[in-house]
């Protein structure tokens, strides 16, 4: 597992860290495991509790590219030998964890806490409550459990003179896609482009007479964007069983005789029609990017208009893709410059490291 430098700016930016914080036993191990490492939500409950800051690259498509700090609840990283500083001043995003069957004063005093300490060192991040496990709740009281939790934590940000402070709530759980739904926001605001991509999918579907459309990351099931109409938590699981239902197929029919190849690539293409006149349709983007769209039956019929729309769609999202590239290149580079200007331990400046052509080598 490699070091970064926490002082480095280039580096955050190319690759956002989004921290994972909370009480012991509120759910946090679970949910990166179920959304990063497809662990069935059953599976979590043998889980060992978290005792030491665990740390995940996530680089699973062209857009999706953060690192996730897994840290464990019983750690005060407040403590006088601890440099909270460094860790808060990288990061993107702070997802606080509080759990909804449990007493959660405790949770909302830690939240207070943490929430104050890391805005006066980077204002920037972007504050993410998940009020988790409400599979237990009744629909009332989950309703009644947010507004109480939204209530108590934005009363003592005002008490104590934070009002701008913005806090977006979310009720998850890892046992419906609730959980997939809510990781995809906070990921969405870490996604520079994304503005481009929405635009490119509304683009999309008014040309193709399409109903919604989802640029999704296979692996992990978020969904990097979607077009500006609103999101119907029905139609968004959907989406998610369909890429189940294609991989595991792909998985089983897809691969060669020897067992080579990748059950999800340039030819992955789906259709599965629904017995309400809907059509769901998947085509592969990137070898890590799938679109799938909701369409009506009498649209589908152009589906040779709705391909070469997606043939521009899909170019265009490739062109992104290089730009991104070249930037990220771009600062890796300026990182690599800054670096070498450093000075060394005993204060003298580091000196590039020049190649010199040697005359009798090259007469």
């Amino acid at each position: 597992m490699d070091v970064l430098d926490f002082n480095d700016p280039f580096s955050t930016e190319v690759k956002p860290r989004i921290l994972l914080m909370g009480l012991r036993r509120s759910g946090k191990s679970s949910i990166q495991k179920v959304v990063f490492h497809k662990m069935s939500p059953n599976e979590t409950l043998f889980l060992e509790s978290t005792n030491k800051i665990c740390r995940e690259d996530v680089s699973n498509s062209s857009f999706v590219n953060f690192q996730i700090w897994d840290f464990p609840g019983q750690i005060d990283f407040f403590d006088p030998t601890f440099d909270y500083e460094m860790i808060f001043r990288g990061t993107g995003a702070l997802i606080f964890v509080i759990d909804s069957q449990d007493d959660y004063m405790e949770a909302l005093a830690r939240l207070h806490l943490t929430v104050t300490r890391a805005y006066k060192v980077n204002p920037d991040i972007n504050f993410e409550i998940f009020i988790h496990k409400v599979d237990g709740l009744s629909d009332d009281h989950k309703i009644e459990t947010q507004r109480d939790i939204h209530q108590r934590a934005n009363d003592d940000l005002a008490d104590a003179g934070l009002e701008k402070i913005h806090l977006s709530f979310y009720l998850t759980s890892i046992y419906d896609h609730s959980i997939f739904e809510a990781f995809s926001k906070v990921v969405q605001k870490l996604i520079p482009q994304l503005p481009t991509l929405e635009n490119l999918l509304n683009i999309f579907i008014s040309n193709s007479g399409i109903e919604k459309a989802f640029l999704f990351d296979v692996v992990s099931k978020i969904y990097i964007a979607t077009d500006s109409t609103p999101v119907d938590m029905q139609t968004y699981e959907l989406c998610c069983d369909m890429i189940d239902v294609v991989i595991d197929i792909s998985c089983i029919y897809g691969l060669k005789d020897d067992g080579t190849g990748t059950p999800y690539d340039k030819e992955s293409m789906a259709i599965i029609k629904l017995n309400n006149t809907t059509v769901l349709y998947l085509k592969e983007v990137t070898k890590f990017l799938a679109l799938v769209c909701f369409v009506r039956e009498e649209s589908f019929e152009r589906k040779g208009l709705i391909d070469y729309n997606f043939h521009c769609f899909r170019k265009a999202i490739q062109e992104v893709f290089e730009v991104r590239m070249k930037v990220v290149r771009s600062r890796k580079h300026q990182s690599h410059l800054q670096k070498n200007k450093r000075p060394t331990p005993n204060g003298t400046p580091r000196m590039p490291l020049i190649t010199v052509a040697c005359a009798a080598c090259n007469p």
